[in-house]
């Protein structure tokens, strides 16, 4: 079925992140599960040991609706660009990548009230592609053309103009930017070196099923090609 191969052809960090986010969604709307067994809560974390929330918190967008396409959007396309570009042949170190950025979200969510952090992940996700692709042209709306690396803020701004809260979005800002200083900058400074190390256990699982797949991979080597619309709505 093309469906099928449509689905399995997603790099498969991408594909079982946003499958988790859709199915959990469904369940919900489903009354399967309530929201309340997902979301943050430290005290049940790590007093009743209800670990699963560490998890779960980043996988439920709200009730489906404008946000929750927007967000999965957002989510399966930066995710994929990043998966297919500069992570490709690395899904080791992609997922270090959300291992590490979830981590900072989940001690920042300590002191500030956000239970779901799946949205932060998201901006994250959109920042660490924009930094690494700067000198790819943007449009919003039709209204607004700007470089990659305005992106993040200007989801920053529209998520302002709606009425949201902002603090989800300058979370992942903030994180993203740390994961990046310390992957991308940092290491090139004068006396810098790595800091960021992708535990060999996460190789070991990954990269060498992954080296075998892509020995047999046929389709040219995307590199840091945008192959489909770098956004939700009509991002050039």
């Amino acid at each position: 079925m093309a469906f099928q191969q449509d689905y399995f052809s997603i790099p498969p960090i991408t594909r079982a992140y946003t499958t988790t986010c859709l199915l959990t969604t469904i369940a919900v709307q489903l009354d399967f599960v309530t929201a309340y067994q997902l979301y943050f809560n430290p005290e049940l974390i790590f007093k009743k040991f209800q670990l699963w929330r560490l998890i779960t918190c980043f996988c439920f967008y709200g009730s489906i609706g404008f946000n929750f396409f927007f967000n999965l959007l957002f989510t399966y396309r930066y995710c994929r660009h990043l998966e297919e570009g500069s992570f490709r042949g690395r899904a080791a170190d992609f997922l270090f990548m959300f291992i590490f950025g979830g981590t900072l979200m989940i001690i920042m969510a300590l002191f500030v009230n956000i239970v779901f952090l799946g949205s932060a992940l998201t901006i994250m996700l959109v920042y660490v592609w924009s930094r690494r692709n700067p000198y790819v042209r943007m449009n919003f709306f039709g209204l607004l053309n700007f470089q990659a690396p305005y992106l993040p803020w200007v989801l920053f701004a529209f998520s302002l103009l709606l009425g949201n809260s902002v603090i989800v979005d300058l979370m992942g800002i903030v994180v993203g930017h740390v994961y990046y200083f310390l992957e991308d900058i940092f290491p090139r400074e004068q006396g810098g070196f790595k800091i960021l190390r992708t535990p060999r256990f996460l190789h070991w699982l990954f990269d060498e099923t992954r080296r075998h797949r892509d020995e047999n991979d046929t389709r040219p080597n995307v590199g840091n090609e945008v192959p489909f619309g770098a956004g939700g709505f009509h991002w050039q």
